[in-house]
């Protein structure tokens, strides 16, 4: 079977980013990030220079509970981080949104699927509708 992983990567990501007010750049760094059980301010930094100048992206992640101090830093060593439980969840979910498992469609779950939404909502989630049937027909079709 060949790899298709990010046929519907666009979609998972914008879903991703509407539910939990997250930006491209946010995204893409704890994706990075994702991979480093540990981290310090010069491995964000070497990533986030190929990102849009952002200078307070790293406060703010540590703000939204995103990333997390492991080890405080003190004369002569340097702070520690890691991603927050909340995060490692999030990419775990986007990982498996990847590999087939369903973008949830209730207004609870999925604020896209709101009365009052933008366009761009609305066209993502007529794409989520079909990206979930397309799912489904595959699992039908594999017997899963």
């Amino acid at each position: 079977m060949k790899s298709d992983y990010l046929k519907y990567w666009r979609v998972v990501r914008y879903f991703i980013k509407v539910k939990y007010g997250l930006s491209t750049e946010e995204l893409d760094m704890l994706l990075f990030l994702y991979s480093e059980q540990y981290f310090d301010n010069n491995k964000f930094k070497e990533f986030n220079n190929l990102l849009g100048w952002n200078k307070g992206r790293f406060l703010k992640l540590v703000r939204e509970g995103w990333i997390e101090v492991f080890r405080k830093g003190q004369r002569g060593i340097k702070s520690v981080y890691c991603l927050s439980y909340k995060t490692k969840r999030v990419i775990k979910s986007i990982y498996n949104k990847l590999e087939g498992e369903e973008i949830p469609t209730s207004q609870t779950s999925n604020p896209m699927f709101a009365k009052n939404v933008s366009y761009s909502d609305k066209v993502y989630r007529n794409m989520i509708i079909e990206m979930n049937n397309f799912i489904k027909q595959q699992q039908r079709h594999f017997g899963k």
